[in-house]
């Protein structure tokens, strides 16, 4: 598996395409940027193969499901250590209520977002997650009041040029 895949004009259009709507059928994004659709596909057989494309999901409209509450919530460890950092990551990726965990550079340790159905079942995963870990020093919980914008698109190439 290589960990920087060698991309051309043709991948970046396509894997703006598939990270836009990946639902869109082979001719489609063939049609947009000018390849045939076995071509398209063999493409995104590589991305697979080279750990790139990592899995395809649907987003679902967390307005639109009654109830959805998310929030945000910034963590700082009490101690340090390789393992301790393990065991805390080990249980994020875990837990079904983690949308989102990231490894900060800072004050804090942690921003991990969450998802859940209404203020008590937040309540009981925030308890669960950050309280009943010894490790954690401080939590700060932050609810959303309204997901401005959302996405998980990422650059594949730089904006030179």
């Amino acid at each position: 598996m290589s960990t920087n895949p060698a991309l051309d004009r043709l991948d970046h259009k396509l894997l703006a395409l598939l990270q836009a709507d990946s639902g869109r059928t082979l001719e489609e994004l063939g049609h947009t940027v000018g390849l045939s659709p076995s071509a398209v596909q063999r493409r995104i057989a590589r991305y697979r193969a080279d750990g790139l494309l990592l899995r395809q999901i649907a987003v679902l409209d967390p307005g639109r499901l009654g109830g959805v509450v998310l929030a945000a919530v910034f963590v700082t460890l009490e101690q340090e250590s390789v393992a301790l950092h393990r065991a805390f990551k080990d249980r994020m990726r875990a837990a079904p209520e983690v949308q989102q965990c990231y490894d900060l550079a800072g004050s804090r340790d942690y921003l991990v977002i969450i998802a859940v159905t209404g203020m008590r079942a937040s309540r009981e995963a925030v308890d669960r997650l950050f309280m009943t870990d010894p490790n954690i020093r401080r939590f700060d919980t932050h609810f959303v009041f309204d997901a401005v914008k959302t996405g998980l698109a990422l650059p594949t190439a730089g904006t030179e040029g």
